[in-house]
């Protein structure tokens, strides 16, 4: 299996390298506390349609390394650049999912728009999560402290509930649940380290991306769902959509926050005409 040893020389990212090695580049970030297993449908379809797709374990998340130090948002952007680097990907379409869409907006923030063409941010929690004074559409701290306490009290459990409920929408009436997703999803999140996925929730939950998002100067695309209980449409990609320059929303009626999942076909075939179109722009 491929890993980067990060510039810090004691971690390791595990990565994955799919498809033509010469076809387009696709990166994918994983949200929390899931690993790049949970966009193998997305790396699977463009990958077999002659993209070369990479999508890595953020630091702390699944296969990578589990450093003490380092599980903030500037060091996962960070991460993810040294990755650009070292495979020397250039002319890239990146795709971030939930607090994948904030790592791809603080990357662009850190490190500029050189290696970038374009962007497909899903269900992000960008711009803020939080509710303040500015942002009153957002969530209460109360929601993200009870995130931690869980997590104190009985990990295994709070990882059981999460997907079980709210993240895929088989809490709705009428839902048609996968017991196979749930279980996916409980075990990308306990393959986490405890600190890893403990200190993210401070980071997708209180990072303001709004002056990132304001720099992504190339197309974005953003994919919502306006039933998304986890990161609701109205503070997020409606807000996220009036900061970036080139920005697009695409809107999945009814649909919950797990996209990449519960509507595999529907986020493909946006994909595959997002990035085709960038072609000919």
């Amino acid at each position: 299996m491929p890993y980067l040893t990060l510039s810090d020389t004691t971690t390791r990212i595990f990565y994955k390298d799919w498809g033509l090695p010469s076809g387009p580049v696709v990166t994918f970030s994983h949200g929390w506390p899931l690993s790049s297993d949970n966009f193998d449908a997305q790396l699977h379809f463009l990958a077999s349609a002659g993209y070369r797709v990479i999508a890595h374990d953020r630091r702390g998340h699944g296969r990578s390394d589990q450093p003490w130090t380092g599980n903030d948002m500037d060091t996962y952007a960070d991460d993810l650049h040294e990755l650009f680097v070292a495979l020397d990907l250039r002319d890239a379409v990146m795709v971030g999912h939930s607090t994948g869409g904030g790592e791809v907006a603080r990357f662009v923030g850190r490190h500029g728009t050189a290696r970038v063409r374009g962007a497909v941010l899903i269900s992000a929690v960008t711009p803020l999560m939080v509710r303040t004074e500015a942002n009153p559409e957002g969530t209460e701290m109360a929601v993200f402290d009870g995130f931690r306490a869980a997590m104190k009290k009985d990990r295994a459990q709070f990882f059981l509930d999460v997907p079980s409920g709210p993240f895929f929408g088989f809490n709705r009436p009428g839902a048609v649940t996968s017991r196979g997703m749930v279980e996916s999803w409980f075990a990308q999140g306990m393959q986490a380290s405890f600190v890893g996925a403990y200190e993210c929730i401070k980071q997708f939950s209180e990072t303001d991306f709004s002056e990132d998002l304001k720099k992504m100067e190339f197309p974005v695309l953003l994919l919502h769902g306006d039933d998304d209980q986890v990161v609701p449409i109205e503070a997020a990609a409606k807000k996220a959509v009036k900061l970036l320059p080139r920005g697009l929303l695409r809107v999945y009626p009814g649909a919950p926050h797990a996209l990449p999942n519960v509507f595999a076909d529907e986020v493909n075939r946006d994909l595959l005409g997002f990035i085709g179109s960038l072609k000919t722009a």
